[in-house]
């Protein structure tokens, strides 16, 4: 099973940060986002990482040739569902995705890869506990989880806080049949909304991975859920960082 880490886009929300570096590459606690994610994901045992880039790749493959890359040639007009289908090669056997912009321990992928579904998405029950101190970063933006015990009912920015159990963290694992069923809910949604409105007033191209997610639990396709007990963290604006390097790994 294949780790796939989005990160094509630049995170203009970090500001200077990333204007001469990938998102990814933000100090936090003395090294890379990007670090803490490989280690997260090598201590769980999986196989050679695949890098989705855009945003200046250039510099992760000279930096990382350890990985295998997909490029997403048009990361400025798209979003990350089609970062992810990038590296639709390296889903046969099953996969982790991550977010790229993420901090996060090696026990949440292994609780992941521990549970018996096929869909098992990685989420923060402690999420409003974070919002707190993200002034840049509300709360309602939030990609928000409503869960019975360990099976999600729906995931939905627009979901209110109060009724959430927690916030998906962008990490979550496919088995072999649940990548195939992905695959196949994509090309029929691209098939038939290809360059038109799709979700949130905006064109199926810059349609967020959860979006799919929905479409899938629409069909009655089940997934389930695994907390994090807050060990995550999100590095998505300036305040993101300072609070990060304040917090992580203390």
């Amino acid at each position: 099973m294949r780790p796939i880490i989005l990160g094509a886009g630049r995170g203009s929300r970090l500001k200077a940060l990333t204007d001469e570096q990938p998102k990814c590459y933000a100090p936090v606690a003395g090294r890379r986002i990007l670090d803490w994610v490989l280690e997260a994901l090598n201590q769980a045992g999986l196989g050679p990482p695949v890098f989705v880039g855009g945003y200046r790749i250039e510099q992760v493959q000279a930096d990382y040739p350890q990985l295998e890359f997909c490029h997403n040639p048009l990361w400025q007009s798209t979003n990350i569902l089609e970062s992810l289908l990038c590296a639709e090669a390296f889903m046969d056997g099953g996969f982790v995705c991550s977010y790229a912009d993420i901090l996060y321990q090696p026990g949440v992928v292994l609780r992941a890869l521990d549970h018996p579904g096929d869909c098992v998405l990685c989420v923060d029950t402690r999420w409003r506990d974070r919002y707190a101190d993200r002034s840049q970063h509300p709360e309602h933006d939030a990609e928000k989880v409503k869960a019975e015990g360990d099976r999600v009912l729906q995931i939905d920015r627009e979901l209110p806080a109060e009724a959430a159990t927690g916030e998906y963290i962008g990490v979550a694992r496919f088995s072999a049949a649940a990548a195939a069923q992905l695959r196949e809910h994509y090309h029929r949604l691209k098939a038939d909304w290809a360059g038109r409105v799709w979700k949130d007033n905006k064109p199926f191209e810059q349609a967020y991975l959860i979006h799919l997610y929905n479409e899938m639990l629409a069909c009655g396709l089940p997934f389930h859920s695994v907390t994090t007990q807050g060990e995550y963290m999100e590095v998505d604006t300036e305040e993101d960082y300072d609070l990060a390097n304040a917090r992580w790994g203390s």
